[in-house]
């Protein structure tokens, strides 16, 4: 039995066969797939008598924090979901849950789900957690307190009837690393508030470091961002780099576990250690030393997020960490990029920093350039975009439509084979400075700009999936036999957005491609010219 419990739902100790993006199943509608493919997808991380042998990153920052806080390594336990009865007895005070998408109200399954009307993966499995942690409670009448934290944690506290119901005693809301051991005091002795809210951020020195294995190798590299998108959290928060030497010794844990990838966690890694705090230029240097701190370890290396506009202001950048990694055509690298929307005007009034070193105005140029330099050096982005900006229109919508289908053109003229990129349209969800607006309800708000914008990304998506699925079944033959059926499925997509959109009036008509082509530049990663000078 243990003092403090720490655990997670089963949607994020899943590994899903190791099939890229698949992680992403917890956003879907449980209520309108058949169940056979959540079993079937589901293959749950392994444990050791129920405590986990790898475990989600924030989970092992939160069990480091409460050791170096003086708790003893027998009162703390990172436990398997699946095996929580092992550790919940007398002596326990605190069960605590890391979450991330608990009821549902993230911007992918808002627009997997309808908004919300029917009932994502992640919600079911976390009120089925929830559920078997009370009736461990009742049936052994046992006091201990149930503790909602992790990014998703601000769903608990927005849905209170939810959290009533389910008799979750405390939610947590912010970075907790600097705080822990005293908080997790402050919950046991009854002195703390029901919703905790964590003032101020951790500095770096205060983030400790993890002391047991990380799920996919997740090593952080910095937190914050520095861009200040208005709709996004984590790029509000002050951006703190984490130094070479720890980032090192989380991967050396890792691989010495037998895990031989290095996942680079950040909102933006081509802001590592950046000196240009006006224009965001990266600092090129520290971006490439860090996959050459990780490549002694493994070859497997991956970013998880990155902004195009740093990757198109260094180039040269992209293409010496490709060598680094040995990318080329059986071997690419994925990241996650916000594209967001095609519009000036809207990138202007929401993210004013996020095309930087570029202007509002170039955006649209910055998406397609940055793009063939993802590609030239055999990098994937997958984009996501947002459905329902405040105040956009159908202009901004139309366009966003046009840049995927200038995008699609363009890079295939270029690059034929080796052009790739998707794009996820994501339902707007009220976050950051943006929290007093309403949730983006598709089937009541969709507009016909933001109809052929769903509709061209699912166009491009299909694409995709027919050319680009082979490439990925080259590493995973367990996908082979899901090939016919994903391109299947993605037909079916299309067909039932052109018939829902009809339902409605909208019919899909040609678009124009955007007046803009490739005009890259290249120039040697470490020289960091000015932009007149590279373009």
């Amino acid at each position: 039995m243990a003092k403090i419990v720490l655990t997670t739902d089963e949607t994020l100790t899943s590994t899903y066969h190791d099939v890229p993006l698949l992680d992403f199943l917890g956003c879907a509608p449980y209520d309108k797939l058949p169940k056979w493919v959540f079993r079937f997808f589901d293959t749950q991380l392994p444990d050791e008598n129920g405590v986990l042998a790898q475990a989600p990153y924030g989970l092992r920052k939160v069990e480091a924090a409460l050791l170096r806080d003086g708790f003893r390594r027998d009162e703390v336990v990172v436990a398997h979901p699946r095996r929580l009865e092992r550790f919940i007895g007398k002596d326990t005070r605190i069960v605590a849950l890391y979450e991330m998408d608990p009821l549902g109200l993230g911007p992918v399954s808002m627009m997997f789900t309808n908004g919300g009307k029917w009932t994502n993966y992640t919600k079911v499995k976390f009120l089925e957690l929830v559920e078997k942690i009370n009736r461990i409670r009742e049936t052994k009448k046992l006091d201990f307190k149930i503790v909602v934290g992790g990014p998703g944690a601000w769903q608990v506290d927005f849905r209170k009837e939810e959290r009533e119901r389910l008799r979750i005693d405390h939610v947590v809301i912010g970075e907790v690393d600097h705080v822990a051991g005293e908080l997790f005091k402050d919950i046991e002795s009854g002195s703390a508030d029901e919703t905790i809210f964590i003032k101020g951020w951790p500095r770096v020195e205060e983030i400790p470091t993890i002391v047991a294995p990380s799920y996919k190798g997740l090593v952080e590299v910095m937190r914050g961002c520095g861009r200040g998108c208005r709709f996004c959290e984590p790029n509000l928060r002050v951006a703190r780099h984490i130094p070479l030497e720890r980032i090192e010794e989380e991967i050396r844990l890792n691989v010495n576990s037998g895990i031989d990838h290095a996942w680079f966690h950040s909102e933006d890694v081509f802001l590592y250690r950046v000196e240009d705090k006006k224009n965001f230029y990266p600092n090129a240097e520290a971006v490439v030393e860090l996959f050459e701190i990780a490549r002694k370890y493994t070859k497997n290396v991956n970013p998880t997020h990155g902004a195009v506009a740093g990757a198109l202001a260094a180039p040269g950048m992209i293409e010496e960490i490709s060598r680094i990694v040995d990318a080329g055509p059986n071997h690419w690298i994925g990241i996650q990029v916000g594209f967001e929307t095609a519009s000036p005007r809207l990138i202007g009034k929401y993210m004013n920093n996020k095309m930087k070193p570029f202007s509002p105005e170039e955006w649209p140029w910055v998406l397609l350039n940055g793009t063939y330099v993802f590609n030239k050096n055999y990098w994937f982005p997958a984009y996501t975009t947002i459905l329902g900006l405040p105040g956009d229109t159908d202009e901004d919508e139309i366009m966003t439509a046009q840049l995927i289908v200038t995008m699609e053109r363009e890079l295939e003229e270029k690059l034929g084979n080796r052009a790739h990129f998707t794009v996820t349209p994501l339902a707007f969800v009220p976050m950051g400075l943006l929290k007093n607006q309403d949730f983006y309800q598709i089937d009541e708000m969709i507009t016909y700009g933001q109809f052929l914008h769903l509709y061209y990304a699912w166009k491009h998506m299909m694409k995709e999936v027919t050319r680009g699925l082979p490439a990925v079944m080259k590493n995973n033959p367990f996908l082979i036999p899901f090939y016919p059926l994903a391109r299947l499925g993605t037909r079916i997509v299309i067909r039932q957005i052109e018939k829902w959109g009809r339902s409605r009036g909208y019919e899909v008509k040609p678009l124009e491609p955007l007046d803009i082509r490739i005009e890259v530049e290249e120039h040697r990663w470490y020289s960091q010219p000015s932009l007149m000078e590279a373009y």
